[in-house]
């Protein structure tokens, strides 16, 4: 008897070139929520972020490139990675946050959809071919993968490309610690149903989301500087709270997920998980593990990347993953057969977590 499979054909990403290391922000003057200088030296600002969330590095586009750029990018190369041919795509989702933003602005602009955007950069002329965005936070592209994952087990859709693409450093607050965090990137899949012999592919599934007070754990804000312009908004989180949700609500959502799989927590090669904070991402896996009464060595079941390329939002599960499969992140690697969890959580706040079979 054949299974219907939902698998993933081709992946594709693009990171930016332009590496922006931890020394540029050593002499840069930070303000706290209050709007007071932080007094600490710049050094001393740095090697403390460092310390906590485990990045050294990021990367931001060039000054020409934006959101909808980078998205074709990673497109182009999933498409190509899958053989597919792009005529045949029904649906292109396109998770992001901001829209394009251009240098030198903070207008965001999303009018239209990145999506119709991606579609027409890719010269895609089938009008049965649907283009949209999905904003969910950094959970999006996973929330994406859901979407087609739906769409293509009710017969609505056959083939989709779904792309993680966000140009954070074009919303960030320069006088903000937490603009260290941020970075660009984008990462794409092409996503099919398939009648195989062999189950695979995505396998369950689970999503939450907490819209109390949580709702604005992050949200868009007014620069710290005290001298800034009061009605331009930046990117603004409450570090310590999302820190605290994270880690107890993300582990129980991924538990879910493993449950609906019927498979044995040990069966998991991989845990790929929303790079946000180094230390976050582990607290999150280890107590995960622990519902279990398991104690992981996070560094072989939990790849991660963020110590050089920063936190991309939704781009950084598909571009972690794209990376692994391409042989470029050492010590890890993943094969047929394994069982990989993808799961995140972000501003919403939203959490999701996917059990999928290479």
């Amino acid at each position: 008897m054949s299974n219907f499979n939902t698998i993933i054909t081709g992946t594709g990403s693009f990171i930016p070139s332009r590496r922006i290391d931890n020394s540029h922000f050593a002499r840069q003057t930070f303000f706290d929520k209050a709007q007071t200088v932080i007094d600490s030296p710049g050094e001393d600002v740095v090697r403390k972020f460092r310390d906590i969330t485990g990045i050294a590095e990021r990367r931001w586009v060039e000054e020409n490139q934006t959101t909808s750029d980078i998205a074709a990018i990673a497109a182009r190369r999933a498409i190509e990675a899958a053989g597919a041919d792009p005529e045949t795509i029904d649906q292109i989702i396109v998770a992001q946050n901001f829209g394009d933003v251009m240098r030198g602005t903070i207008q965001t602009d999303m009018v239209p959809s990145i999506a119709s955007r991606v579609k027409h950069q890719l010269g895609i002329r089938n009008p049965q071919c649907i283009p949209y965005d999905l904003i969910f936070g950094c959970p999006g592209w996973i929330q994406g993968l859901i979407h087609a994952d739906a769409f293509i087990r009710t017969g609505m859709a056959r083939r989709c490309l779904v792309i993680g693409a966000e140009t954070l450093s074009r919303v960030v607050d320069n006088y903000d610690r937490d603009t260290m965090i941020f970075s660009d990137g984008a990462g794409a899949t092409i996503i099919e149903g398939v009648e195989e012999e062999e189950k695979r592919g995505i396998i369950s599934f689970a999503a939450v989301s907490h819209t109390e007070e949580e709702v604005h754990y992050l949200y868009m804000g007014k620069s710290y500087n005290p001298e800034s312009d009061p009605d331009t908004r930046y990117i603004k989180m409450d570090g310590r709270k999302v820190y605290e949700y994270a880690i107890t609500q993300v582990p129980p959502a991924m538990k879910a997920a493993l449950d609906k799989a019927g498979i044995d927590v040990k069966d998991i090669r991989k845990v790929l998980l929303h790079q946000a904070n180094e230390k976050m991402d582990e607290g999150i896996v280890k107590r995960f593990y622990r519902q279990y009464g398991i104690r992981p060595e996070t560094t072989d079941v939990m790849p991660m990347n963020i110590q050089e390329l920063g936190n991309s939002s939704v781009a950084t599960i598909p571009t972690l993953y794209d990376m692994i499969l391409n042989h470029e992140l050492n010590n890890h690697k993943i094969e047929k057969g394994d069982y990989l969890m993808f799961a995140s959580v972000g501003a919403g706040m939203n959490i999701n977590a996917i059990i999928y079979k290479q």
